[in-house]
């Protein structure tokens, strides 16, 4: 094979599989050899949504598909720096005759370098072939016929590409070269495990046996980790596709005993590209409000409310079930979606904190990080769309009704372990000889979550209620919501 013919390029960005590929089926079918390629990006690396963990995560699913790879005489070759200077690299190394990818629903610093990498196709007469993510639609005007298609997306067959008949590349070692951290290369057991072969056993031991509690499981912080499918990360990078867990659901909702805990997850499954597509659809809330008349909402300027923006970043608020959640975050990436939205509940309306001082915090400590879920779901959370419901958790009933006997609690904060379950909830209304019995490291609680909760709801539905709200809450119902 000649050094001068030319090649197709593969770009991986947040689909990190080698089966129901699309952009990688399509490039199996050329006659030209083919590159697969990962970019890490410096833009990306110092972006403040990510993290290590989210890099540990690529880096082993990378590992594994290299694993699949390797006896076909393939792999997913790493690259370090910009996007259009290492296609510019490669470019100068061997003619590009396309270059397919999927279309990615991501932030800014992603849309920008997307249009730069357009520019230079354009210049350089590439065609870049980009495929849908899921059901997300580019372009989309409306919600009109947006569940059908859906529908129909996900009940076709998946694109699996023919792995056997491609002609691998073979690169120059020079060629974008770096080196990742040794802490990326190091397992942490407290994280979920990146890759093809981890998504499928997670799948797998969902619909065989976790899922059955499901329904029962969903709301507890501690049930959650065990009964909730998990999928999430591997969603989220790519791992999986989401036809592909959703033709494996509807199979085995088929099964007697799982057609009820399987409608409740499959019903999920559309909400996740639900989200992801009013994000497409309007990206801009990344920096304001999906309802502009919120760009002026009485948040806090207060000289302590730095002090307290920490707190709640570091679990140290003392709320006990705020604390665990944000300790039990940092340490494993995970905990179920109840508790993620009281957590942006309290910052947004308990502390009256602008949810743009949270919202990347919490990107950075989500293994399952998915912008496009992210911004939405904060700003639902949060009661800036002006059309959704406005859900104030309570933290303290949340403890008592979800984590009742405190396993939760005990577990995250050991401090508190040896209190009795009525004061593990409610640690601040310790009487004075409790205080003398149980001498705690543990913070006083930063605000009245009760008084808290009235101001809440004075000040949200106040602002709620204005005429401008209201307007363009008629304009995001008319961007995002179906017709009735």
């Amino acid at each position: 094979m000649s050094q001068h013919s030319p090649i197709n390029l593969v770009w991986l960005k947040r689909d990190l599989r080698l089966t129901d590929h699309a952009p990688l089926a399509d490039a199996a079918t050329r006659p030209e050899p083919l590159l697969l390629i990962y970019c890490f990006e410096p833009e990306l690396l110092e972006d403040p949504h990510y993290d290590e963990r989210h890099w540990r995560f690529i880096w082993q699913s990378l590992d594994d598909m290299d694993r699949v790879l390797a006896p076909l005489g393939g792999k997913v070759v790493r690259l370090w720096g910009s996007v259009t200077a290492l296609l510019e690299a490669l470019y100068r190394t061997r003619p590009v005759a396309g270059l397919f990818s999927h279309e990615e629903t991501g932030l800014a610093v992603t849309f920008e370098r997307d249009r730069a990498v357009a520019d230079w196709c354009r210049a350089r007469a590439v065609p870049w072939r980009e495929f849908p993510t899921g059901a997300v639609q580019r372009g989309l005007p409306d919600r009109r016929r947006w569940d059908r298609d859906w529908s129909r997306t996900m009940r076709a067959p998946p694109q699996d590409p023919e792995l056997e008949r491609i002609r691998w590349v073979v690169l120059p070692e020079d060629l974008g070269s770096g080196t990742a951290p040794e802490s990326w290369c190091r397992e942490n057991p407290a994280f979920q495990r990146g890759g093809i072969r981890t998504a499928r056993q997670t799948l797998a031991s969902f619909l065989e046996h976790r899922g059955r509690d499901y329904r029962r499981a969903i709301s507890s912080p501690s049930a959650s980790r065990e009964h909730c499918s998990r999928l999430s990360p591997y969603l989220a990078w790519g791992n999986l596709s989401l036809r592909q867990v959703y033709q494996a659901t509807l199979e085995r909702r088929q099964a007697p005993g799982w057609r009820y805990p399987l409608t409740a997850f499959s019903s999920r499954l559309h909400w996740h590209c639900h989200f992801i597509q009013k994000f497409e659809s309007e990206c801009a809330m990344e920096h304001r409000p999906v309802n502009r008349a919120y760009e002026a909402f009485p948040y806090r300027t207060d000289d302590r409310v730095d002090d307290d923006l920490q707190a709640w970043c570091e679990g140290q608020t003392g709320i006990p079930l705020v604390d665990a959640c944000m300790r039990c975050l940092h340490q494993t990436g995970y905990i179920n979606f109840r508790m993620r939205a009281m957590l942006v509940s309290v910052l947004c309306h308990h502390l009256n904190i602008d949810w743009r001082r949270g919202v990347t915090h919490l990107a950075r400590l989500f293994l399952d990080f998915e912008p496009g879920i992210h911004y939405p779901q904060f700003q639902m959370q949060a009661g800036v769309t002006g059309i959704n419901t406005i859900r104030i958790y309570n933290p303290v009933r949340q403890s008592e009704e979800q984590d009742a006997e405190g396993v939760f609690i005990r577990r995250w904060l050991p401090e508190l372990a040896e209190l009795p379950v009525p004061l593990l909830h409610r640690p601040w209304e310790r009487a004075p000889m409790e205080r003398l019995m149980f001498d705690l490291s543990y913070p006083e609680p930063i605000l009245d979550v009760t008084q808290a909760a009235r101001s809440a709801r004075e000040r949200l539905w106040s602002w709620r209620s204005r005429d401008e709200v209201r307007r363009e809450g008629q304009r995001v119902l008319g961007r995002h919501v179906r017709p009735s």
